[in-house]
């Protein structure tokens, strides 16, 4: 008997349909892969077994009991666990890792009214140990890296004599090695009996993982395939399209030195490196978290001074002393944090694509607090259909679109004037596949300046690059041509 039985599941939120008639089964000990872009259904699936909202319509049997919880609470003393994308909620400054593993035994009182720190540790261990975990359990939870965030978060979900671990994108911002782990952690899991819906696209954890790879596309099931999984087969019917080549022709010689970065440090202590990017170039760096990437980019960007070194930009000396000045010589920047970095507050008016596109162009667009010639409602309806972005016109609010669409609204925003540097700070986070294509098919065309990417994905660096580099502890160690059969020595 399966563990979970989904039958003709249905959901619509107004004229929308979510999920249609939506069939699953998930065996104990199973490890099944959820994958679809964003609008595909995933979310909705997840938060109805999570009990954040119910089904319209079809039925739910979990260990053979017919199953609908009415909230995540409930869901979870059912024995069904979420871990989600965002590990924010998991835990907050001043709590330790012990704390944290207790959190859901406090709010249901499950423990003796005056509890000593040396029982919330034996306790906590009791935790850990039941899943073969070892983490420092009085380390505070803000110290903690986001791979042993995550085991946190997974250690309390399963505190709790959870059958079913739901997983969203776990490894979207972990490095290679941190992912490898989590992989093993997770077989390990699977061997006593778990069952684990895991939610991803990326090719690494299908691999490693999928028994079973469950295909979603417009709110319904279009695709199971078994191991092993034919990954592209899995890709071309979550996007209902044959996957065509994501890069453009191959670049004739490489144009004009655009950056370069002589004995430069990024931090007093580190090892001196240089850097040339060309024209029509476009540059990945990789490597684990904390390694610098960000850094780098950022100092590029006017964000913190070199240690020593100097940058040329053009062959002309480049010391932007903040972002603003950046901007002024043409180099851009989309951070790693959209919603913090490029998207306006949800609640400030303005917050909608045309306004996301023009928010750095104002002076230029509207000139004595008049807008020139409708400029930001043409820039928006021409990203629209160059870039494929799914809204209802030039200015539907930035929040009502996906990840991936917002994403592209950032990217458009620095394609709508004329650049010759832009730094690209995890552009693929958060991201679908079909945006993903289609985000990495405008880099590939933009041969008139050179793009920087920053990625802690080997993979994701190897498919958008010309070249890619390779940094560890603020220092560029290597580089390589863009060939997948050199990918190993950056993940071994």
């Amino acid at each position: 008997m399966p563990l979970l039985e989904i039958d003709k599941l249905s959901r619509s939120f107004g004229s929308t349909r979510a999920l249609i008639d939506v069939d699953l089964q998930i065996h104990e000990g199973e490890i099944v892969t959820l994958m679809g872009a964003n609008g595909a259904g995933k979310s909705t699936l997840v938060k109805i077994l999570s009990g954040v909202f119910p089904a319209d319509e079809g039925a739910i049997r979990f260990r053979g009991v017919a199953f609908a919880p009415q909230s995540p609470a409930e869901a979870v003393h059912a024995g069904i666990a979420t871990v989600h994308q965002s590990l924010d909620s998991v835990g907050a400054p001043g709590l330790t890792v012990a704390d944290i593993l207790l959190l859901n035994q406090y709010a249901n009182r499950s423990h003796p009214f005056f509890l000593s720190r040396s029982g919330v540790r034996r306790r906590a261990h009791a935790i850990l140990d039941a899943v073969g975990f070892d983490l420092p359990l009085n380390r505070d939870f803000a110290e903690l890296s986001t791979a042993d965030r995550q085991l946190v978060a997974i250690a309390r979900a399963l505190s709790n004599n959870a059958s079913l671990l739901i997983l969203d994108e776990p490894t979207s911002s972990l490095s290679g090695r941190e992912a490898k782990r989590l992989y093993d952690i997770l077989l390990r899991i699977k061997a006593k009996g778990l069952s684990i819906l895991y939610i991803s696209h990326r090719l690494a954890d299908l691999e490693a993982l999928a028994d079973r790879a469950v295909v979603m596309r417009s709110g319904g099931i279009a695709g199971i395939f078994e191991r092993p999984i034919a990954f592209n087969s899995a890709i071309e019917t979550m996007i209902g399209r044959k996957l065509s080549a994501a890069r453009v022709d191959e670049r004739e010689a490489r144009g004009a030195p655009i950056l370069t970065m002589l004995n430069a440090q990024l931090l007093s202590e580190t090892e001196p490196f240089d850097l040339l990017v060309h024209k029509g170039e476009v540059v990945a760096i990789t490597g684990v978290l904390g390694a610098g990437k960000s850094r780098l980019l950022s100092t590029i960007f006017g964000l913190h001074p070199l240690a020593r070194g100097q940058m040329l930009l053009n062959g002309e000396r480049y010391a932007p002393t903040s972002p603003g000045s950046a901007l002024a010589s043409g180099v851009a920047m989309a951070g790693e944090d959209r919603h913090r970095s490029s998207l306006i507050p949800t609640d400030w008016p303005g917050s909608t694509l045309a306004h996301t596109i023009s928010l750095p162009h104002l002076a230029k667009w509207y000139p004595s607090g008049f807008l020139l010639g409708k400029r930001e409602q043409r820039e928006a309806e021409s990203a629209i259909i160059r870039l494929g972005i799914k809204a209802s016109g030039p200015f539907a609010p930035i929040y009502t679109l996906s990840g991936g669409n917002q994403q592209k609204a950032v990217l458009a925003r620095w394609e709508a004037e004329q650049g010759k540097l832009l730094l690209l700070d995890e552009p693929f986070q958060g991201v679908d596949i079909g945006a993903r294509n289609d985000i990495i098919r405008a880099i590939r065309s933009r041969t008139d300046r050179a793009i920087l990417i920053a990625t802690s994905d080997p993979e994701e660096a190897f498919e958008v690059a010309d070249r890619v580099l390779f940094i560890e502890r603020h220092s560029l160690k290597s580089s390589l041509d863009a060939d997948y059969s050199t990918l190993e020595k950056l993940t071994s």
